[in-house]
């Protein structure tokens, strides 16, 4: 069994086997930003930005930008959320992406979602260029093994046809294993996460913004000319608007752990014979990512992905174990240099949540619903947001991602299911509790009992994808207090 966990020390249940020494993203081969001060004390900003993901940043720079005095509070260190452990991919074909954004969609909505994934995806590359960033241009294909991953490949090739992109269909790759078909899309690209992070992170305080690290905000209260933010530590902020931009809305407005749900995946890199060319997704059930990736020292490698299941779900060590042992079948003898995993969040409308965090109510915005694919939704979103908070024109892709609007009324019967899930899952939870000896702790959002990830060393919650450290510190929202 392999292990991919945090160095902590609460009570899990046991130990089984030890971890390895690679178990971190490739990308923490890199120097990392920062570090960047904690808040102390109290501050006032126009805008107060809440996350130093990708996404924040890019957020926080922007505004910098138009005028706007800025502060982005990372509840940890920048690069230990999601952007950080990014598989790199900036892609407009997504696996099966636009199959699901069409089933619950109109087909006027899905063209406008590759509109602002084409716009995110441009100033991305615009800004890896102008920054001599890496920026590996590559082709993407979605590919398929089995039977029914052919069919869904088939079906992302019309989907995507549907929507304005030029795909081709080939029967042939490079991967080196057996593929029934796959959807081909050239000029994509593929970047280095964390020389992204700290390229955004010196930016945005280049511009005069301010960036602090270990400021988790647990509280937001609105005020007739002014939003004020507490966190955990009792420094506040106030400013006259706020962004909420963590993967999970940390706070409650607008509801959206009940309209995500939490995922989380694995990936690897190996030293490997072969090196990919291409971006390649499959199509099957089983999903696997394989791209190309260097290490810190310039070691060519390959990187593989999937095993995704719903957070607090599972069995985590099941599905990284079942990754890792795909990859020995088809790279024998191949060294396993970095293990690590991720959290995203599934719009249950199959498409992000980018605004106003309740409606009529611009002073709060929140970014989610990425869905694995944030590089090229996160530009997206933070041009929509800083038009929003700038006074500009927003463009007309805008209503694609839009927080609040008629069109999701057609996902209702996707969110039901969802939440009846999540209360399925807590009711399951709580019976077994009271029926056992092992007092498994509650998360601090709802209530949820917790599982432990025996890949990770984590509490991690089954209801809205909260987890927490051995020792009950928070790794991830929408919780914002630790165990008790």
């Amino acid at each position: 069994m392999v292990h991919i966990g945090y160095r902590t020390g609460m009570n899990p249940p046991q130990e089984t086997a030890p971890r390895p020494s690679e178990s971190t993203p490739v990308w923490f081969d890199r120097p990392r930003p920062g570090p960047y001060p904690p808040l102390a004390g109290r501050a006032s900003y126009d805008v107060a930005v809440v996350g130093g993901g990708i996404c924040g940043l890019l957020v926080g720079l922007l505004l910098a930008r138009g005028g706007r005095s800025v502060a982005v509070l990372e509840a940890r260190r920048i690069g230990d959320g999601t952007s950080g452990h990014t598989t790199g991919k900036v892609s407009l074909l997504q696996g099966t992406k636009l199959s699901r954004v069409l089933r619950r969609n109109p087909p006027s909505v899905g063209r406008r979602y590759v509109q602002a994934q084409r716009e995110g995806q441009a100033w991305l590359r615009r800004y890896c260029d102008d920054h001599g960033l890496s920026a590996e241009s590559r082709h993407a294909t979605t590919y398929a093994t089995s039977r029914v991953g052919l069919l869904r490949a088939q079906g992302e090739l019309a989907a995507g046809r549907a929507c304005g992109l030029e795909l081709s269909w080939t029967g042939e790759t490079e991967l080196p294993f057996p593929v029934l078909g796959a959807v081909r899309l050239d000029e994509q690209f593929q970047i280095d996460a964390m020389e992204l992070l700290a390229a955004l992170a010196a930016d945005v305080e280049a511009e005069g913004g301010v960036v602090h690290e270990r400021t988790r905000v647990v509280e937001l209260d609105q005020a007739d000319d002014a939003v004020r933010l507490r966190t955990d530590t009792g420094a506040e902020v106030t400013a006259s608007s706020v962004v909420v931009a963590t993967n999970q809305p940390v706070l409650a407005r607008g509801g959206y752990f009940a309209r995500v749900q939490p995922q989380r995946s694995y990936a690897a890199t190996l030293a490997a014979d072969w090196i990919p060319l291409g971006m390649h997704l499959s199509a099957d059930l089983q999903v696997r990512s394989v791209r190309s990736v260097r290490s810190g020292s310039g070691e060519p490698l390959v990187m593989i992905g999937g095993a995704g299941h719903v957070t607090g779900r599972d069995s985590p060590a099941d599905r990284l174990d079942g990754l890792l042992a795909w990859a020995r079948e088809v790279f024998p003898g191949a060294p396993v240099r970095h293990v690590w995993s991720a959290q995203d969040q599934s719009p249950v409308s199959a498409l992000p949540y980018v605004g106003p965090a309740t409606p009529r109510d611009h002073r709060v915005q929140v970014v989610t619903g990425l869905d694995k694919w944030g590089l090229s939704t996160a530009p997206a979103a933070a041009l929509l947001v800083a038009a929003d908070l700038l006074g500009g024109q927003p463009p007309a892709w805008g209503t694609a991602l839009r927080t609040w609007s008629p069109r999701q009324v057609l996902a209702a019967g996707r969110t039901a299911l969802v939440n009846a899930e999540v209360g399925w899952q807590m009711a399951c939870g709580h019976a077994t509790r009271l029926l056992s000896a092992e007092r498994r702790p509650l998360c601090t959002h709802l209530g949820g009992v917790l599982s432990w990830n025996d890949a990770e060393e984590s509490w991690d919650c089954p209801l809205h994808g909260s987890r927490f450290a051995p020792d009950g510190a928070v790794l991830e929202g929408p919780a914002t207090t630790p165990l008790r």
